[in-house]
């Protein structure tokens, strides 16, 4: 069964974020918007909920920080102890402030790594993935939001609503298997 997904282009930000608000004070939904750069505030008025991504990263913080103490006890106190200016090496306890930036700098290093590896993870970017922008303009000066149009909705009506609230241009797409 082939659906209808409606593409509205803008040419304003601004303009982009009343329609949104417009466009889901309708209830109808808007299954992603495509911006050239990112828009303040886009998130809230689609209503979507807050990242959690920043858990993420001090769990992945945490996780360095642990890598750096087991890796600084086991190599400088279990290992090869060493006496370096004087200062025994009979507990991590003793040393740690001499290992503070090892710390630190492995804590920043595990937070930034996985983070990455998490944001492209939960983003679906990988290597060779193609392209789903729909239209290369977005890339550059336009807006697209893209709404899912099988609810049983008049298109001719939806789509004099869309330009009522902005819209400089309107595709109709057949999407096959939803």
């Amino acid at each position: 069964m082939a659906t209808k997904n409606i593409y509205a282009f803008y040419t304003d930000d601004d303009v982009l974020l009343s329609a949104v608000k417009q466009v889901r004070e309708k209830h109808l939904h808007i299954e992603e918007i495509f911006t050239p750069f990112p828009v303040h505030g886009l998130e809230k008025a689609m209503g979507m909920p807050d990242t959690r991504l920043a858990i993420n990263a001090f769990l992945y913080g945490i996780v360095g920080l642990a890598v750096a103490t087991v890796m600084m006890n086991y190599i400088m106190i279990e290992d090869w102890p060493q006496d370096i200016g004087g200062k025994p090496s009979f507990s991590y306890i003793q040393n740690m402030p001499a290992f503070v930036p090892i710390m630190f700098e492995l804590t920043v290093f595990f937070a930034a790594h996985l983070m990455v590896i998490t944001f492209y993870l939960r983003s679906r970017l990988w290597p060779f993935k193609k392209a789903e922008n729909p239209d290369v303009r977005t890339t550059d000066d336009h807006f697209l939001m893209e709404i899912d149009g099988h609810h049983g909705q008049d298109i001719e009506e939806l789509t004099k609503f869309l330009y009522d609230t902005g819209a400089t241009e309107i595709k109709l797409i057949d999407k096959e298997g939803h």
